[in-house]
């Protein structure tokens, strides 16, 4: 039990109250568009639900944080957009903020 104990405990305190906010969970400041639908002030991940006629869906990033498309599997390197930039895609399952 002493030794489940000492493992834990690393754990324990990453994970109290007080301590440092990571860095990614500030929100980001703008609008967030995924296909027609937009956030403003965007944190964390979105879905990103594509349309069943197969179209690409446009995302925009107009915040102050680059976005990440994080696509379904590892063979394919998850996409990064920097502040300021739009792409098409038909591919992934979620947006990241940060």
């Amino acid at each position: 039990m002493r030794r489940i104990t000492q493992l834990l405990r690393p754990l324990a305190a990453a994970t109290t109250f007080g301590g440092a906010v990571p860095e990614y969970a500030a929100p980001a400041s703008g609008f967030l568009t995924i296909g027609s639908t937009t956030y403003v002030d965007p944190v964390g991940s979105y879905p990103l639900d594509r349309p069943p006629d197969g179209a690409a869906t446009l995302i925009v990033n107009d915040t102050d944080h680059p976005i990440t498309i994080i696509t379904e599997s590892d063979r394919s390197a998850d996409i990064v957009l920097a502040p300021g930039t739009r792409t098409e895609t038909r591919r992934g399952q979620a947006v990241r903020v940060g």
